[in-house]
Formats: C-alpha cells, sequence, structure tokens
C-alpha cells in the first residue's frame, strides 16, 4: 500500500461510514486521481456487456445495450463512469453525498463526457422520480455503511435499516420493465449480504462469485425486475 493511500486510511473502519471522512479524504485527493475498490472498471466491462445486453423478450430494446440508462451510487473518484462511458454506454448519470468529489468529477470529465452526469445527492433519499432508470450499480457503498462496530453475523438495527433504505430507493427508481437491475459489487457474502435485497415483490434476487481465479473472491447481487407478482 502506498504512502499516499496509507494518509487517507480513517483511524478505524467506521470512518469509512461518516460523511467527514470522505469529504476530508477527497479535499486531500485535489489532484485528479482516480480510486477503486474491489475489481477495476475494466474488468468489470464484459459483465457491463452482459447485464445490458438485448433480451429477445424486449421487442423494443429499450433501456437495453448501450442506450442504458445507468445511475451509480456512491461513485466517489472511481473510473467506473469514464470507463462505462468510453465503451459507449453515455446515459450515466453519478451520484456522491460528498460535495467535494461531485465538483472534482464534474471539472475532470465535463468537456471530455459531456454527456455524464455529476449529482449531490444522498442515496437513501434519492431526488428522481419512480422509474427513471434502467440500472442502479452500487460498487462497495453499501459495505462502506456496514463499517459500524458490531457483529456481522448480527448487525445494528441501524444498519439494517440504512442498507434496507439504499435498496428500497434503488428499485423504486428502476423503470418497470424486463431487464431493469439493481446491481451490487462486493466483497460480502451472501449470508451477510443477501437480507438487504431479499423479499422484493415484482423482483428477482441472483448471485455470482467474480473476480480472477487467483485472486480474492468478490460478488455480484443482481436483483432484476421479472413482474409484479412474481419473485
Amino acid at each position: 500500500m502506498s504512502s499516499s493511500v496509507e494518509a487517507n486510511l480513517p483511524p478505524t473502519n467506521e470512518g469509512y461510514g461518516t460523511h467527514e471522512y470522505w469529504e476530508q479524504r477527497y479535499a486531500n485527493e485535489a489532484d485528479g486521481r482516480t480510486f477503486d475498490w474491489f475489481l477495476s472498471p475494466t474488468y468489470l466491462l464484459p459483465l457491463f456487456d452482459e447485464l445490458t445486453s438485448i433480451s429477445t423478450s424486449d421487442v423494443k430494446g429499450k433501456g437495453k445495450g448501450k442506450d442504458t440508462r445507468i445511475l451509480t451510487l456512491g461513485c466517489g473518484n472511481s473510473a467506473l463512469g469514464e470507463v462505462l462511458y468510453d465503451n459507449g454506454w453515455e446515459d450515466i448519470v453519478n451520484i456522491d453525498y460528498s460535495k467535494i468529489v461531485i465538483d472534482q468529477m464534474k471539472e475532470r470529465h465535463s468537456i471530455a463526457r459531456p454527456k455524464m452526469e455529476w449529482l449531490e445527492m444522498d442515496i437513501l433519499g434519492l431526488g428522481f422520480d419512480d422509474e427513471s432508470f434502467d440500472m442502479v450499480v452500487d460498487k462497495g457503498t453499501m459495505d462502506a455503511m456496514l463499517t459500524t462496530k458490531g457483529d456481522p453475523w448480527n448487525p445494528d438495527e441501524k444498519d439494517i435499516r440504512t442498507c434496507t433504505q439504499e435498496v428500497t430507493e434503488a428499485i423504486r427508481v428502476l423503470r418497470r420493465q424486463p431487464g431493469s437491475k439493481f446491481v451490487y459489487f462486493t466483497f460480502g457474502q451472501p449470508h451477510f449480504r443477501k437480507r438487504y435485497m431479499e423479499n422484493r415483490p415484482g423482483f428477482k434476487l441472483s448471485h455470482r462469485e467474480i473476480g480472477p481465479p487467483e485472486g480474492f473472491a468478490y460478488f455480484m447481487y443482481i436483483l432484476e425486475y421479472v413482474g409484479e407478482g412474481e419473485q
């Protein structure tokens, strides 16, 4: 780990769940750098091809392929948005509750990627109408909210409410059409994470292990709209 990364680590893991920590961290990183948790965006590109492929069941092809309207939750200074944009997905909205990082990312991308949006927003209260997006993506944001002290097998009630609310808001803004989905990338194993996404009427939950065979195991959870009355 580089000294610059070490310098920006919180004194305890609980710091990852605070707004103050992220504002200070991004203020210290005001040099145009990017940082990605878990797998690199380039590694994830084949998965996004798969996740947004035009299905034969969707005769209009709306909201699929490179026309998919994507919302990323807690974007930080990740390169995910720019990598997706440069590979054809241009209808992307990135949100974060850090004004500092949103301003940085706006400046970084306004000329080269003019169609991509950056908004300061709390993921627990999304300022979008119902059914506004085809895909909502979380790459490690929920993990940051789960860094409070306690037993991971029996999380704090506040953490349960917070993570459940994130998913509730994410699926609220998903269009009710085949292929719409909430996608969550994490190191969290199913017995620790499924509870926040299960039992959502009209949505089907699946997951798979991802990552290179010789590397650390990560997981991709997909909560996909399958129709009212289905689950």
